[in-house]
């Protein structure tokens, strides 16, 4: 019985033959708005954003790998929909030549693009959420719970997956109206089987294009620096467009790749000539697809170098400090002294020994500052009272640290670590200043000595003993302070450190709380130029409240934090567990999103290809023959963007880790062989994750 169909009824038809590639398109659509909602939704919670220092690395390394992240899905989503249009087109081309005129195709298309992709978009936002919260709860049962670690939304999120939302379905309609257009029928129905070849730059696009990569990279990163060290002016903003170069860099770089490979065939130019001859056919797509995997393995191989690299370095130097206890503060505060401490290890069945302590100034040292001029320009003033630095006697320094140090009168030696890294160095201080009387010393730079207790963002000074003597007079309690060292005599006690914690803080009153940049000499310089000083406004300084004594903010940037060595070994995890989930989600959700596309385009590119399997199979290759060939397909695709992208960001790592002080500490080269078994690791999975698209791809193609 024949059976009559409308013009209707053949578009449905035809719609459902074409499901799969609809839901190809619907689950690229709906992964990329789930990782780019899911990433907004803790980048920008309450948990994370107080967690991340403003202005500080961490939070730009966040922002950085997010916008890494949201480039490697927008071309994700772009290419998707061009897959998708690329198979819908014979739909389209069948209908015009039924005689459906543009017009009335418009509204089907239309009302079918903005079904899909409003129903994948939408769902993807919907799906963040839940995938956020169960994430980050497996990250507290796992890792570390505490009451930092409890998730608080900020729902202003959503504006980040709305604009993704209007981008999806704005591509989507867009495709879909490009694709109307076409008038050649023929053309259109064999739209799906055309192939996308690139044109061929020749052998030396790969060579070019790494160089590009890194001089991109290092012009990008040393150019801001480098404009203020020759112009004496603040970098203009477009001084990022150095990076660009990276850009066109790996591109080169994946085309070369597809259209020629790495190896050198002077002996056999017809080695591996089948598999060239595929790769070539999808080049278009295999090079799009190959750089956003590019971006995404980089940018999760960056999350993870964040956690040793702020990990082993504080907690090796941590257990290398020579007192257990290190404390201190000024005289105004009516805090505990050696024999209540001794009752309080009493109580927890603890002894205490080598106690050591001394006094300490609070002084104006001066310095240089970048003062603005107009148009960005700066020129370099100094400054007779720059800063305020904590000051040692001679006999002080060596009754705390044990070290005998013979510092000349008129000069000055500057505590730093044993390795030197310390940043917040003062080299240029010519005068010492008593803020309460107005006595001044000139002095000069004589050198480093070397304790790594005494470091920070407040330079320690170490003065000759007759120096020392003549700043002290007139200076008054609040100008004053008292450092107290000792060691536990046997195993230490948590508890003990915790309750001498709990009431160190106890001791101090409100004009203590401050955050450890507070200087009050600034702010008396400010005072005196009719200035509000920039600190008492900011929001840094309201993150130190005594109430909040066990978050990392205040134990960590507290103006007098003390430094008890078992309470940081064990709250360190706890302190930093907010930066450590961010950065490890952030790591889940690139490498997945990477695999997810590795794994899909090389099925696109095989089975694209299935009749030259097929025709290979009735000219006798063998298996073993097809399964090389296989093999080849897949490693180009998983092989060089894994590559490259871990062997630059560990490049770009190793050189940030060099320019921060301008050497590698010994703490910093275990952090990078950690780095470098951690990338080890990540190719490992990737290697697990090519061997079962493999064995997919061969079960598809029977091979």
């Amino acid at each position: 019985m024949e059976q009559l169909f409308t013009m209707k009824g053949i578009e449905q038809k035809l719609q459902k033959a074409g499901r799969k590639q609809a839901y190809l398109y619907l689950f690229s659509n709906f992964v990329a708005l789930m990782i780019i909602t899911a990433y907004a939704v803790l980048m920008l919670s309450q948990t994370v954003q107080a967690a991340f220092p403003k202005g500080g690395d961490s939070r730009k390394q966040m922002y950085m790998i997010f916008v890494l992240t949201l480039a490697g899905c927008v071309v994700f989503t772009v290419y998707a929909a061009g897959l998708f249009f690329r198979h819908k087109s014979k739909q389209i081309g069948v209908l015009m030549a039924l005689g459906a005129s543009k017009k009335r195709l418009m509204p089907g298309m239309m009302r079918e693009v903005l079904l899909l992709s409003s129903l994948s978009a939408v769902s993807g936002i919907l799906a963040g959420f839940p995938f956020v919260w169960l994430l980050w709860g497996l990250f507290r049962l796992v890792l570390v719970d505490s009451s930092e670690m409890v998730l608080s939304l900020d729902y202003r999120c959503l504006f980040i997956s709305a604009a993704f939302f209007v981008l999806v379905v704005g591509v989507a309609c867009l495709c879909a109206w490009r694709y109307l257009q076409r008038t050649n029928i023929i053309e259109v129905i064999r739209e799906e089987h055309l192939n996308e070849p690139v044109k061929e730059l020749g052998r030396w696009c790969g060579p070019v294009g790494a160089a590009l990569v890194l001089a991109g990279a290092v012009l990008g990163y040393s150019a801001p620096s480098l404009w203020e060290t020759l112009f004496s002016m603040y970098s203009p903003s477009w001084v990022s467009l150095l990076y660009l170069p990276v850009f066109p860099g790996l591109y080169m770089m994946m085309l070369h790749t597809v259209v020629y490979g790495w190896g050198i065939r002077k002996k056999d130019p017809y080695q591996n000539v089948i598999t060239r001859g595929m790769m070539k056919l999808q080049a278009k797509q295999t090079v799009n697809n190959m750089l956003v995997i590019t971006l995404l393995i980089a940018g999760a191989s960056f999350a993870m170098f964040y956690i040793p690299a702020s990990s082993i370095s504080s907690i090796l130097k941590i257990a290398a400090y020579p007192y257990d206890y290190f404390y201190h503060y000024r005289l105004d505060q009516d805090v505990f002294g050696e024999e209540d401490v001794r009752k309080l290890a009493q109580e927890y069945g603890l002894s205490i020994k080598d106690w050591s302590e001394g006094e300490y100034l609070n002084l104006a040292s001066g310095g240089t500052d970048e003062v603005e001029d107009e148009g960005s320009h700066f020129h370099v003033e100094y400054e007779t009272m720059n800063q305020e630095v904590r000051v040692l006697s001679e006999d002080a320094y060596c009754a705390l640290t044990g070290q005998n140090e013979d510092v000349s009168p008129g000069t000055y030696k500057y505590v730093t670590d044993e390795e030197e890294a310390n940043i917040f160095v003062n080299t240029a201080s010519k005068d010492l200043t008593n803020i309460v009387t107005g006595a001044h010393i000139e002095t000069a730079f004589a050198g480093y000595v070397h304790f790594g207790l005494f470091t920070g963002r407040m330079g320690w000074f170490v003065l000759d003993n007759a120096d020392y003597e003549v700043m002290k007079q007139g200076l008054t309690a609040e100008w004053m302070g008292h450092i107290v060292l000792f060691n536990a005599d046997g195993q230490d006690s948590y508890a003990f450190a915790g309750r001498l914690y709990d009431l160190f803080v106890d001791c101090f009153d409100e004009s203590c709380e401050q955050i450890e940049d507070y200087d009050r000499v600034r702010k008396l310089r400010a005072s005196q130029q009719g200035e509000e000083y920039w600190l008492d406004t900011s929001d840094l300084n309201s993150m130190i409240r005594y109430e909040q004594r066990d978050v990392m903010a205040f134990k960590t940037g507290w103006m007098f934090h003390p430094s008890f060595r078992i309470l940081l070994m064990n709250d360190h995890l706890r302190m930093m567990g907010v930066l450590y989930m961010m950065f490890l989600f952030i790591f889940i959700v690139c490498l997945t999103t990477a695999l997810i596309i590795c794994y899909t385009r090389c099925q696109t590119i095989v089975l694209h290809n299935r009749y030259l399997f097929e025709d290979l199979k009735k000219l006798g290759a063998s298996s073993a023959f097809l399964t090389k060939e296989v093999k080849r397909q897949c490693s180009r695709v998983f092989r060089v963007p894994a590559w490259v992208g871990m062997g630059t960001m560990y490049l770009l790592f190793v050189g940030i880790l060099y320019a921060n002080d301008g050497k590698v500490t010994s703490y910093e080269g275990i952090a990078m062989l950690v780095c470098l078994g951690i990338l080890l690791l990540i190719g490992g999975l990737i290697y697990g994750v090519y061997r079962r698209t493999v064995r997919t791809v061969k079960r598809q193609l029977e091979v």
